[in-house]
């Protein structure tokens, strides 16, 4: 069981750090108190952007929100638990698929492992066709069939695209874990695309539908067997449901870390995808069908199963004051709880991205029936009520853009910040002012008329935490406008 591996993995770092700190014969021996290792009380002003002191896997159990790239998350009880990609900063992550669990999306307990080494039927299918295995085990995804927990993991070759999705289950989310088989897998040649980065849907008939794939040929789904979590027909690749574009030839940059779900209230399937690349320009795009399996379309009713870039984009690298920035946002974890719907990704801070840290955003619906995310990582902050009176006043707008730059990550170097600007809604209903820009406020939406009303801007009011100045509180907005662009707007102190 995981809680028998916690006490046993804080007895090896320990002895690990006790051997390797050790000092010359003739000096006196310096004990090392192992409480250094345990986690600490949780305090949300002490969580920080960076986290260099507990770069060592000794102090693993005090990483909570530290380390975490391609999220999935499952709710069991009274625990959410969250399953990530083996990653670490300043060192060699250990393989094994990253286990974390919360009460509240808030307080993140570090657990550990899954397993302890790369699981065997993945590591033939890439041994066997010519590849060298990474050390790492990516982009898993956690869900619940009855009273089995069914954990799909990522195995991928140090080059091409020979890789390979298995399935691990468990009747527990903390293990142990057994592997049932291989789900799909991909070589360097023929038809298919790159197997990683799986995600499941279940409709509400009971079908189970699988979406994975990169930029190497697109995004694809195939149909699971419900009974079992692997593929209905033996075999089965599935089929290509979206593309990226290309400019002068060259890939526009990566399409991968998909996440597909289900909203009952819209009765309709939506396909959220990340753009670019993961440590810069990361950028989350989302489309829907009426169909688990598609069409999917875009913003402007577009099938994505096209050689194009489309949108809207309601996630990408943004700036506020005083802050060095948040990059590298993607690769969605979308979850509903308690009646809501929640996305978890990854946020690389500007001021040095080889750090990365857990977000947790809460997701709003337009009346449209598309999804955007708050401007802040949820805080549990009462939701009290907003009067129009506290909505007078000077905040921080971001417009969330993204330049197309073709390549990868020799290319994408700059994360290509969306930078706060002000905006100030004067209390008498004019927008920094001018006459022409008017807003008005009909609880919990607030309508931004521009140019006399040509153009609208219809936004959903809450309270967060203010992370990048550490205030309990604030009021924050988010919308898409009539073009699809994300805008996001946080009051000033």
């Amino acid at each position: 069981m995981m809680n028998i591996f916690r006490r046993v993995l804080t007895f090896t770092l320990l002895s690990a750090t006790l051997l390797t700190s050790c000092q010359e014969d003739d000096e006196p021996l310096t004990e090392i108190d192992p409480e250094i290792f345990a986690p600490k009380p949780f305090s949300l002003d002490a969580l920080n952007d960076t986290y260099p002191q507990l770069a060592s896997n000794a102090f693993a159990l005090q990483w909570g929100p530290y380390n975490l790239h391609d999220p999935s998350i499952v709710k069991d009880g009274d625990w959410y638990y969250c399953y990530s990609t083996d990653v670490a900063y300043g060192g060699t992550a250990r393989v094994g698929i990253m286990v974390r669990r919360s009460r509240d999306l808030v307080d993140w307990q570090y657990v550990g492992w899954a397993v302890n080494s790369l699981p065997a039927l993945g590591a033939q299918h890439i041994t066997s066709n010519g590849g060298t295995p990474v050390q790492g085990l990516w982009a898993p995804y956690i869900m619940k069939v009855g009273s089995e927990f069914r954990l799909y993991y990522s195995l991928a070759a140090t080059q091409g695209r020979v890789s390979a999705i298995g399935l691990l289950t468990s009747s527990s989310p903390e293990g142990p874990w057994t592997e049932k088989g291989l789900v799909v897998t991909s070589v360097n040649e023929g038809p298919g695309t790159n197997a990683i980065d799986p995600s499941v849907v279940v409709t509400p008939a009971g079908q189970h539908w699988m979406v994975y794939g990169s930029s190497w040929d697109g995004l694809f789904e195939l149909q699971l067997n419900p009974a079992t979590g692997l593929p209905l027909n033996s075999g089965d690749k599935g089929a290509r449901i979206a593309r990226r574009g290309n400019t002068g030839g060259q890939p526009n940059g990566n399409l991968e870390g998909a996440e597909i779900v289900y909203n009952a209230q819209t009765n309709m399937y939506y396909l959220f995808a990340s753009y670019d690349w993961l440590s810069t320009k990361y950028n989350v795009r989302v489309f829907r069908s009426s169909s688990p399996n598609g069409p999917f379309l875009d913003w402007n009713g577009v099938d994505v199963d096209n050689l194009a870039d489309n949108g809207p984009m309601i996630l990408s690298p943004y700036k506020f004051q005083n802050h060095g920035g948040w990059q590298g946002v993607a690769h969605p974890s979308v979850f509903q709880s308690t009646g809501k719907f929640f996305m978890a990704h990854q946020g690389r801070p500007g001021v040095n991205p080889g750090f990365m840290v857990m977000h947790v955003r809460e997701i709003f619906w337009t009346p449209e029936g598309w999804p955007m995310v708050s401007p802040e990582r949820f805080a549990n902050v009462e939701q009290t009520p907003i009067t129009t009176e506290q909505l007078a006043g000077e905040y921080e707008q971001i417009v969330l853009t993204q330049t197309v730059v073709p390549g990868f990550g020799n290319e994408q170097t700059d994360p290509n910040f969306s930078v706060a600007f002000n905006t100030t809604l004067m209390a008498n209903g004019t927008i920094n002012g001018d006459p022409n820009n008017t807003w008005v406020y009909d609880a919990p939406w607030l309508t931004l008329r521009w140019a006399g009303g040509m153009f609208l801007d219809k936004m959903h009011v809450s309270r967060e935490r203010d992370w990048e100045n550490k205030k309990p509180s604030t009021i924050v907005m988010t919308g898409l406008n009539g073009g699809g662009l994300a805008i996001w707007m946080k009051k000033k102190q």
